[in-house]
């Protein structure tokens, strides 16, 4: 069964302007003869040929890959990172979420918490939640006055910059879903006693600003999209789908920066083991 690109059917262009209403978040335009059974299947393949990637990223220890991903609650960010990176050497991976920031914290630079966390040559690391966290939170929430949000975009895009060029490869993911999704999978929360935890009234202040969110993230994605660190909305209403989307885009990704296990200075065939 044959899967289109995601990088070009879920890109955002350098310039390009983003309209949520527009992307469908159950979207299979690239898959439209797969069903479910044969897009968990076709996921299966991709997530050996991450296995294996990732091991000659590791040895070559050359590369950084920081994955960033974002989302309305409810989006799928863990699933979607438990799913698409499981088969991973924990050596070669680190996963880092971004909450609501310390005291310490605050009395920094907003990107100073971010830094340390970014992956080291030979590594992968994950953001389930980011950066973008202290662009959207404070602009919706009305932390601060509009001034401090809106100089963000500028400083983020100087960041990644900063970090293309250092050479770490970057790649974003907003994983969209729909208003009725996110409806089904709060409700689910609150029928399993398993996932109380994850139900916070917070939540269902934030869906009462649904439209406020989504028009920040259309502004975010349309202004932080750039060749070095682009945006990708991945439609998300399906589970099983978002994990086949991502899971090529990732595999995709490393594929590109043409991967090899290091050369030796010795020669194998000169060694000989004692008994």
């Amino acid at each position: 069964m044959k899967l289109g690109d995601p990088r070009k059917a879920f890109l955002v262009p350098e310039g390009g302007k983003v309209k949520l209403t527009e992307k469908g978040a159950d979207d299979l335009s690239i898959f439209p003869d797969g069903s479910k059974s044969d897009g968990e299947a076709l996921f299966a393949e991709i997530a050996l040929q991450i296995k294996a990637q990732q091991k000659v990223l590791y040895a070559q220890g050359k590369h950084r890959v920081l994955v960033i991903i974002q989302a309305m609650d409810t989006g799928g960010k863990d699933g979607c990172v438990k799913s698409v990176f499981a088969s991973v050497d924990p050596q070669g991976i680190t996963v880092k979420s971004f909450k609501k920031p310390t005291e310490e914290e605050l009395a920094h630079d907003f990107l100073w918490r971010i830094h340390p966390h970014v992956p080291r040559s030979g590594g992968i690391t994950v953001f389930n939640r980011s950066h973008y966290e202290d662009i959207i939170a404070v602009r919706v929430k009305k932390l601060y006055e509009d001034e401090v949000w809106k100089r963000r975009y500028r400083h983020v895009t100087d960041f990644e910059q900063m970090l293309a060029e250092e050479g770490t490869t970057i790649l974003k993911l907003f994983l969209h879903i729909s208003k009725a999704e996110q409806k089904r999978r709060l409700e689910a929360r609150l029928r399993n006693p398993n996932k109380h935890w994850k139900f916070l009234p917070d939540d269902l202040a934030d869906r009462e600003r649904w439209a406020e969110f989504q028009h920040a993230y259309e502004d975010l994605i349309s202004k932080t999209s750039t060749r070095h660190a682009p945006w990708y909305v991945i439609p998300a209403d399906r589970k099983w789908f978002r994990n086949l989307a991502v899971g090529r885009l990732f595999a995709d990704t490393l594929q590109d920066l043409d991967l090899e296990y290091p050369t030796v200075s010795w020669d194998p065939e000169e060694i000989r083991i004692n008994d």
